[in-house]
């Protein structure tokens, strides 16, 4: 998992990025995807107050990236990625505790920022690594992205796996448990992370505000984040079509760990193809593929559903459909931020990226949680939610044929 000793590193060592995010992904995905199932069965809340709490949560870590980004190119990604651990843990032990709506909406909030220090952090350490690899004749950027993939989804076949063994525990258990990796992770990575220098230079707003100051970066964040908008569709709108089909929360363990067998096997083959296609190609068809596994669900939204595990099949598309658009996506997407940035900004310019889907999973889940409340059960008016979930994956294909087409060299030095 991390290569361990007990004297704090003094190199950077691909692998620790890599099995941070193995752990990483074990204690996100043993307690979030039941924390939707958590707060409509447990707490009794409308879909429009779960989608707010998903969406605060999703925005808490995505939409503070930039800050986190900022933060890591500022002092340095150990004592940030530290400091995101120990918050997360605080926010799972909220969960765990937390006996009405504030603490909970706290306690998610929590995790969300955690999120948000320490994974622009390791993004940055992993492109950097990767450029090095690439100029030295090795394993090319967006192969190192693609593997940080598969081995995150390691992680996230276990922690599907373990958070529904512990659902029959209480969502409490759940909770501690992933406070409990988080722990683990918090004293590995401090003596398996190299220790970073600051800049001596002043935290300024500057530098966030730079990437903004490029209309075409601008323009492909927002294209983008409709790619975290659909994918975060797994934690809000994948429990309401298990429940219109008859199912539990049971089934989604299984799901997620579809979702992750899928990218074990076939992340690594299918960056290499969108490598030799080219990540401008590649970028519109997987937003087409988000878009068919919404439209997928919309054509079995209105029909009652069979017996047996054929109840599955919309949820399966849906999961599989997704699960290969983020494959294509998001390592060619990660491997194009440094055409716009140099190094010293690499931090901001991912945080920029998840903030821009942080604002859009917030909005959306307001837009999409009351309205999914319709498609609890099967009827013409529980085919609109997925109809217009998939118009925006949609259009962002569109927009980003347009936008990345003239893309042929570093944008960095662009107003």
């Amino acid at each position: 998992m991390f290569p361990f000793s007990l004297r704090p590193a003094t190199t950077l060592r691909p692998p620790v990025l890599l099995g941070s995010q193995f752990v990483f992904n074990i204690g996100f995905y043993a307690v979030v995807p039941f924390l939707a199932i958590f707060l409509r069965d447990d707490m009794l809340l409308s879909g429009g107050l779960i989608g707010l709490i998903l969406g605060l949560r999703t925005f808490s870590q995505q939409g503070m990236f930039i800050v986190g980004g900022a933060l890591s190119d500022r002092y340095g990604a150990k004592v940030v990625i530290l400091c995101g651990c120990i918050i997360r843990v605080a926010g799972y032990l909220l969960l765990a505790f937390g006996q009405s709506l504030w603490p909970i909406i706290l306690g998610a909030c929590l995790t969300g920022i955690g999120g948000a220090l320490f994974s622009p952090s390791i993004e940055a350490l992993l492109a950097k690594a990767g450029t090095q690899s690439e100029a030295n004749g090795r394993r090319g950027r967006a192969e190192w992205f693609a593997l940080f993939a598969v081995c995150g989804e390691l992680g996230a076949v276990l922690g599907p796996a373990a958070g529904a063994l512990l659902t029959g525990l209480g969502f409490r258990q759940v909770a501690l448990a992933g406070a409990g990796v988080f722990v683990v992770a918090l004293v590995v990575l401090y003596f398996c992370l190299p220790a970073t220098y600051h800049s001596k230079q002043a935290l300024k707003i500057i530098p966030w505000w730079m990437t903004f100051r490029q209309p075409r970066f601008v323009s492909f964040i927002i294209a983008y984040s409709s790619w975290l908008l659909s994918y975060n569709q797994l934690y809000l709108a994948l429990p309401v079509e298990i429940q219109r089909s008859g199912g539990s929360e049971k089934d989604l363990g299984p799901l997620f760990m579809l979702a992750s067998v899928l990218i074990i096997a076939f992340q690594l083959p299918l960056a290499r193809f969108a490598r030799r296609v080219g990540t401008v190609k590649i970028l519109p068809v997987g937003f087409l593929l988000l878009s068919a596994a919404f439209a997928c669900v919309a054509m079995f939204a209105a029909t009652e559903p069979p017996e047996g595990w054929l109840r599955l099949i919309p949820s399966v598309c849906l999961v599989t459909l997704l699960t290969l658009g983020q494959m294509l996506l998001v390592p060619s997407a990660k491997d194009l931020i440094p055409w716009f940035a140099d190094e010293s900004t690499l931090g901001a310019h991912y945080g920029a990226l998840a903030t821009a889907g942080g604002f859009a999973v917030l909005a959306g889940n307001l837009l999409f949680g009351p309205l999914l409340d319709g498609a609890l059960v099967p009827s013409t008016r529980a085919i609109y939610p997925w109809l217009l979930l998939a118009l925006f994956p949609l259009c962002s294909a569109v927009a980003l044929t347009m936008i990345c087409r003239p893309l042929k060299r570093p944008l960095i030095t662009e107003n």
